[in-house]
């Protein structure tokens, strides 16, 4: 493959010095031509600029798509040749725990499973917008958003100095929002330290033990149920109550949330890739035990990454002009989404007229949703896939930038999702997917997509549930019907233009949505409140029957 991809390049490129070379003989023919004088020896200037520009014109024409035959056809050679490289140097095969509990006889298919290395690949590499910004066209549309937070802070100003007589710099709904942010904090402090030490002395517990025990089953069952036990009942219970018992605004809500999900999918990527490592080792009867260290998991903790590996690429030094860039860019962006609020969603539901739930409702709802939903979308987005994952890598020397792709590009959904979040889709890949078609076989590949969208969905939803303080699935239905079927519909064979506009359309739309649906049901739940609610009060949408008075 990479013998062909070599040929390939050098017939282009011997192609393109062949064009390169009839291209200046051309050109100075024309020059020659241009430079003949006429009976009265003097150089006709008019011509000779006229050739030049016809040149240039030709040549504009041509290098875009110069440019892009090049740079398409690079990338894959690049690419291919990174590829073909890792699996020769990580060739081999490692036996799974399952496979070693079944004994030497069993012969299926699903017993022998690539080791760690054969899956998420980790190279040193920028992250896309990196890139992208050192061109001047795509760092304009950067400056163009800055322009936009100008003017809607501008707006603020200006709004609240009319009807206050004075500029009035306060962040009501910001302060709101972050409120018990204490609270938060040792919250995480005690999730961190409880993953630090229970994973990681619990599988160094049993991986000492293993090749002791004379009851090896038992033993990893045992050490097997005191993880699950943890997973559910420290890490998934515990932020669980603290945030219900004392009430945390929802900001402070989404930090301990999606920490605890963090924490949990770390803690699984850990022990999934290194209990293979010690089942081969006691298979082969080897004096060694493979335990990481604790500063190799440390690490692991706060890299950018799902993925476990004892060691990563490292960039030699940090650049902490980089980091503080990084970290400004992701305050200026929860600035950015205060205002969106303030200036457009905050109206938008205060002045909702005071009737009833209604389709003319939900539509105008919807359609003035779309565009603070789209800017939250590119700002969430902005803020922690690209800044806040940068710094950290950044600070920690993480080679790896590749936290998502060219998703803006996307024809098809399938497309989407693996390249929106590409942390996340590759703990679903190679933790949900594959090893749900190692334990079930490859003929289950359609059952397998449809376990990692349930887990997904289920996942998104109670984030939200648990954070707004109410249970309103739309986020699920959208996901797990609408967003299912676009996937198995605009799928990857999908490759003309008009679908990335149905894909950028539909979500937008979705977005819109989204905001729409669960802003009416929070100030549905704010201003009709129920005395005595019961459990089916929780989970009934209050928007439906709630009539606004504010």
């Amino acid at each position: 493959m990479v013998g062909e991809e070599k040929t390939s390049v050098k017939k282009r490129l011997s192609k393109s010095s062949k064009h390169a070379e009839e291209k200046e003989e051309g050109q100075r023919d024309c020059t020659e031509e241009s430079q003949e004088t006429p009976s009265n020896g003097r150089i006709d200037l008019k011509q000779l600029i006229a050739k030049k520009v016809q040149l240039t014109a030709e040549a504009e024409e041509l290098k875009p798509f110069f440019m892009k035959e090049v740079g398409s056809h690079f990338d894959d050679f690049v690419t291919n040749l990174i590829e073909k490289s890792a699996s020769l140097d990580n060739g081999g095969c490692a036996l799974t725990s399952f496979s070693v509990l079944e004994g030497e006889n069993s012969h299926r298919a699903k017993d022998l499973r690539a080791p760690p290395e054969h899956g998420k690949i980790f190279v040193i590499r920028r992250s896309l917008l990196d890139e992208l910004f050192e061109v001047d066209h795509i760092r304009t549309i950067y400056h163009m958003f800055i322009a936009l937070l100008i003017l809607f802070i501008l707006s603020t100003l200006v709004v609240d100095y009319i009807d206050e007589g004075r500029l009035v710099l306060e962040f009501n709904l910001m302060s709101y929002a972050f409120g018990k942010l204490t609270v938060a904090m040792w919250t995480w402090c005690t999730m961190f330290l409880c993953t630090l030490t229970v994973p990681y002395f619990l599988f160094q517990h049993w991986a000492r033990g293993y090749h002791r025990s004379s009851h090896p089953v038992v033993h990893s069952v045992l050490h097997c149920f005191l993880f699950v036990v943890f997973q559910i009942g420290v890490l998934g219970l515990g932020p669980l109550y603290v945030v219900l018992v004392y009430t945390l605004p929802p900001a402070s809500r989404f930090i301990v949330i999606l920490e605890q999900i963090r924490f949990i999918m770390k803690a699984h990527s850990f022990v999934r890739e290194n209990v293979p490592r010690v089942l081969s080792s006691a298979k082969e009867k080897s004096s060694t035990v493979p335990v990481p260290t604790v500063n190799q998991y440390l690490y692991f903790l706060f890299a950018p990454t799902l993925i476990y590996r004892d060691n990563y690429p490292r960039t030699p030094t940090v650049r902490w002009g980089y980091v503080a860039m990084q970290f400004a860019q992701v305050f200026g962006c929860f600035f950015y989404v205060y205002y969106v609020f303030e200036r457009l969603c905050t109206p938008l539901f205060r002045n909702i007229k005071q009737e009833p739930f209604s389709a003319r409702v939900l539509v105008l709802c919807i359609f003035n949703s779309i565009l603070p939903a789209v800017l939250i979308l590119f700002l969430s987005f902005f803020a922690f896939l690209h800044c806040w994952l940068n710094a950290f890598a950044e600070m920690l020397r993480f080679g790896d930038r590749m936290f998502y792709k060219d998703w803006w590009n996307s024809t098809s959904y399938a497309n989407y999702y693996r390249t929106w979040n590409v942390v996340v889709h590759d703990w679903l890949y190679y933790y949900a997917y594959k090893d749900f078609l190692w334990f079930f076989t490859k003929k289950f590949r359609s059952a397998a997509m449809l376990a990692v969208f349930a887990v997904s969905a289920v996942v998104h939803e109670y984030a939200l549930a648990v954070c707004l303080n109410f249970f309103y699935p739309v986020l699920f239905v959208l996901f797990m019907f609408f967003g299912m079927a676009f996937n198995f519909i605009a799928n990857d064979s999908r490759k003309r233009p008009i679908w990335n506009v149905l894909m950028w359309t539909s979500l937008f739309a979705g977005n819109g949505v989204l905001l729409c649906f669960y802003s009416q049901e929070w100030y549905a739940r704010q201003h009709c409140p129920l005395k005595n609610p019961t459990f089916l009060d929780y989970i009934r949408p209050r928007s439906w029957t709630c009539r606004y008075v504010f």
